[in-house]
């Protein structure tokens, strides 16, 4: 089984650039209404996710003494706060086994191609759909054939 076949395309996917500002991050971060979101860099490699919390731990563990919060968020860029090596991306011909090891985990697999460019998302409900389906299948047809017997 392919993995590109669960594929959300990247340009169906919110993410940042990693040369945004915080304040446009956390705009765009409410905006998407997901509390994390991939983030690439200018040559569209994955460089990591980011979430609400890294915004939030930012802000708590900022000096405010040297420069106001509003200043900082137009000054610090994402990548600065972001914490790499966090979500690990799957490359798109990774094995089924690998990829459900890593959705076990997270609630969604950044996809990367051999150059490391980020080319999509495979979300762990879109998993878990595919696997009802085929658990399901069966099982209806089974009911099916009992009903017409009756």
């Amino acid at each position: 089984m392919n993995i590109a076949s669960f594929l959300l395309p990247k340009e169906e996917v919110s993410y940042l650039q990693d040369r945004m500002t915080l304040k446009q991050g956390l705009e765009r971060l409410h905006r998407s209404g997901f509390s994390a979101i991939p983030v690439i860099d200018v040559e569209d490699r994955y460089v990591g996710v980011i979430s609400e919390g890294d915004f939030l731990w930012n802000a708590f563990y900022c000096d405010r003494k040297v420069e106001g919060t509003a200043k900082r968020l137009e000054r610090t860029t994402v990548r600065e706060i972001i914490q790499c090596g966090k979500i690990k991306p799957a490359c798109i011909d990774m094995t089924m086994e690998s990829l459900l090891e890593l959705i076990r985990q997270q609630s969604f697999v950044p996809v990367i191609d051999d150059r490391s460019v980020f080319i999509g998302i495979v979300t762990r409900s879109v998993i878990l759909d595919h696997f009802i389906r085929q658990t399901a299948a069966p099982q209806g047809g089974a009911a099916h054939r009992e009903r017409r017997r009756q």
